[in-house]
């Protein structure tokens, strides 16, 4: 057997292997299996140099080990709150008992009461809440930002941060390496810990051409949060910069929807934020914070954090979504920029619309990623003849993520409905029950249709064909994108 023999056969047989391991590699949906399969067998070289990067949920089994020794040390936030179990059920009402109960299974979180919360007007509303909050700490600040720029509203909360360090407030942020790296490379970043500030980095990616040897590249911390004293918290879509996002400024303004809370959700939040922190930084522990005793306030609506991740349950996001998703019984309303759903999902929006349910979908009409863009209009056609209203936002890139239910539950936080929020990234959300609440973001969403156009099913149908054929092109790949 000649030199080129040899090498075909070892070729082959990588390729076989390849596919083998697709074929074994658990959580994996068919529709997904075929893809990978496809492109292997299409693209041979290619096709396995991509599954080697972005094939598998992995982020390197030695954050694996730390991050569930880090959870297995960590206080339980029940029992740091000081709560029974049947008492922290109790808060939520019985017909919505079974949602906080998914949400338990997927961050051992219980629902409780006695928190207080409004929405903020719009992004620099939300900065200036957080720099107001920060001047009035106390004891601790802490934040967890995907993408922090060096920009206006950016450098707001770091002067915020530098004045709280120097009255003797311990201050920590932790910034995704991906998605902050204009601000890990600027000067501020050495500026931050020369006033005082403890740094760390998540994810971080090291030697891009070494990295797929210790876990995938694009698995990032997605998160938001922000937490002041262990009593207040924000949850949302927005990252800590300015409207006009300069990075992607054609797109801007992003549109973004974030809550500033009081009560003992705040602690829920904390915990999370441990986890992160206590995962990257080796020499920090926060268990202490996490045991001391949180005041429970006699009212307040019930809350819920729900943090999910690579290291968390497979399908937790799709699982929270979808089980809101058939709970709906008069309306249902879904604001997100990015939607990519799994087939399960997309048959549960379905079957919302189809029992009657007042049923919206609310996406940007311009996306910063024409995939996704792509991607998400492959899925219209379905979700019109089901009788859902879409409606494509012009007003910007709309950012915010959030989800009404019959005006009594709410849903707001860091997730989109893609296949990235539900497999890749680590997300925070928070799901409570307040009509007041609710029918405060729902006004919200009104503006957001408000500023819309509305898609009909004569205007899907009059795409062209090779319109039609890209969007579902670029649909059939999203397991592999």
């Amino acid at each position: 057997m000649n030199t080129a023999s040899v090498v075909t056969v070892l070729f082959l047989v990588a390729q076989f292997g390849f596919i083998v391991r697709v074929l074994l590699r658990p959580h994996r949906e068919p529709a997904s299996r075929i893809a990978w399969v496809v492109v292997i067998l299409a693209l041979p070289l290619l096709g396995m140099l991509t599954y080697i990067l972005f094939g598998e949920v992995n982020i390197g089994r030695r954050r694996v080990v730390r991050m569930r020794a880090v959870l297995a040390q960590m206080p339980k936030v029940v029992d740091a709150v000081g709560l029974s179990a049947a008492i922290s059920r109790s808060a939520a009402p019985d017909q919505y008992a079974y949602l906080f109960r998914v949400g338990y299974s997927i961050s051992g979180f219980e629902p409780v009461s006695g928190n207080r919360a409004h929405l903020l007007a719009d992004s620099n509303a939300t900065i200036d809440a957080m720099v107001a909050d920060m001047d009035a700490a106390q004891d601790h600040i802490h934040v967890l930002f995907y993408i922090w720029l060096p920009d206006q509203n950016g450098c707001k909360v770091m002067g915020a941060l530098k004045r709280a360090s120097a009255r003797g407030v311990t201050c920590r942020a932790l910034v995704d390496d991906l998605g902050s790296r204009l601000l890990i490379h600027s000067a501020h970043w050495p500026a931050m810990a020369k006033a005082g500030i403890r740094l760390a980095r998540a994810l971080p990616i090291g030697n891009p051409l070494l990295r797929p040897l210790h876990g995938r590249i694009d698995l990032r911390n997605h998160r938001k949060i922000v937490v002041i004293d262990d009593r207040i918290t924000y949850c949302g879509s927005q990252n800590c910069a300015d409207a006009e996002f300069r990075v992607k400024a054609r797109y801007a303004p992003w549109v973004d929807a974030v809550m500033r809370f009081e009560g003992p959700i705040a602690r829920q939040n904390q915990h999370l934020f441990a986890s992160d922190w206590m995962a990257q930084v080796v020499d920090d522990d926060l268990d202490e914070l996490l045991r001391r005793p949180l005041s429970i306030f006699p009212s307040g609506f019930p809350a819920q954090v729900i943090g999910a991740g690579p290291t968390v349950r497979y399908s937790a996001i799709p699982e929270m979504f979808e089980s809101l998703m058939y709970a709906a019984r008069r309306e249902l309303i879904i604001s997100t920029p990015y939607y990519v759903p799994d087939e399960s999902m997309q048959s549960a929006l379905c079957a919302c619309a189809h029992r009657g349910v007042a049923t919206t979908l609310i996406v940007p009409a311009r996306n910063d990623s024409w995939v996704v863009g792509a991607a998400s209009r492959s899925y219209y056609a379905d979700l019109l003849a089901a009788g859902v209203r879409i409606f494509e936002y012009k007003g910007g890139l709309l950012h915010a993520k959030t989800l009404t239910l019959d005006g009594e539950i709410t849903l707001i936080g860091s997730a989109n409905l893609d296949r990235r929020s539900f497999e890749l990234n680590y997300e925070n959300n928070i799901v409570l029950y307040d009509p007041a609440l609710t029918a405060e973001l729902r006004q919200r969403q009104d503006s957001y249709m408000a500023k819309s156009r509305l898609i009909g099913k004569a205007e899907v149908a009059s795409w062209p064909r090779r319109r039609r054929l890209w969007n579902n092109v670029i649909a059939m790949l999203g397991p592999v994108l």
